[in-house]
C-alpha cells in the first residue's frame, strides 16, 4: 500500500511538471503571435522587441539575477511594446520627425498595452511592467511620472535596454545613431533617468563582456 501511494504520487508530480512546462510553452507560443502583430504593424522596428527581450535577459544575468529570472525579462521584452497596436501605422512609420501632438498620442502605447494583458493571469508582472517601462528614475518619465522605487525593478531593466536598442537601430525619421551613443546616454542618465544597477550592468556587458545586439 505505501509503495503504490508513493508511486502514485510521483506519477502525480511527473504529470503536474508535464502540464506546467506545457502551459509555459503555450504563453512563450502566445507572446511570440502578439510580438509578430506589432511586427507586421510597424515593420521599420521588426524585431525590436525580440532584441530588447534578448538584451533584458543579459542585462539581468549580469546583474546575479536568476535564470528564471532573466527568462521572465526577455518574455516581457518580447511585447513591451504590444500596445502600439493601438496606434496609427502612419504614425509609427512616418519618415519625418513627429509632432509634439503625435508624441503625446505615441505614448499612449504604454496605457493601451496594459489594457490589452491586464487581465491576463501571467505568473510574472507582465502588464504592470509594460505600463512602467518609460518611467524615468527621477520621474521625468510616463504614464504616471513615478520615481524610484515606484517603479518595478523588471520596468527599470526594459527601459535600459529599449532604450539602447532604439538609439542602435534605424528609424523611419532618423539613421541608427549607434550604439556608443546608446551607452553614452545609459551613462549620463546613471542614477537619474535610469537605475544604476542596471545602467552599470548594461556598460559592462557591453564594454567588458563584448555583447553586441543580435540582428534577429
Amino acid at each position: 500500500m505505501v509503495v503504490r501511494d508513493i508511486s502514485q504520487r510521483k506519477k502525480t508530480e511527473l504529470e503536474i511538471q508535464s502540464y506546467l512546462l506545457r502551459l509555459e510553452n503555450v504563453m512563450q507560443d502566445t507572446l511570440q503571435v502578439l510580438a509578430k502583430a506589432v511586427d507586421m504593424k510597424d515593420p521599420y522596428t521588426a524585431g525590436h522587441q525580440n532584441r530588447v527581450g534578448l538584451l533584458a535577459k543579459e542585462i539581468a544575468l549580469t546583474m546575479g539575477m536568476s535564470a528564471n529570472e532573466a527568462e521572465n525579462l526577455r518574455l516581457i521584452g518580447l511585447i513591451h511594446d504590444i500596445g502600439k497596436i493601438g496606434i496609427p501605422a502612419e504614425l509609427l512609420t512616418k519618415p519625418t520627425r513627429i509632432t509634439a501632438l503625435e508624441y503625446e498620442l505615441i505614448k499612449t502605447h504604454v496605457q493601451i498595452g496594459y489594457d490589452i494583458l491586464k487581465n491576463v493571469n501571467f505568473m510574472i508582472p507582465v502588464a504592470d511592467a509594460v505600463l512602467q517601462h518609460h518611467e524615468r528614475l527621477d520621474g521625468s518619465g510616463y504614464p504616471n511620472h513615478l520615481k524610484g522605487s515606484q517603479i518595478l525593478l523588471e520596468a527599470r531593466i526594459i527601459a535600459v535596454a529599449d532604450v539602447v536598442e532604439a538609439m542602435s537601430s534605424h528609424r523611419p525619421y532618423r539613421e541608427a545613431l549607434g550604439l556608443e551613443a546608446a551607452l553614452a546616454d545609459i551613462e549620463s542618465g546613471k542614477g537619474t533617468k535610469y537605475d544604476p544597477v542596471v545602467a552599470d550592468a548594461c556598460l559592462k556587458l557591453f564594454r567588458e563582456n563584448g555583447y553586441r545586439i543580435p540582428n534577429v
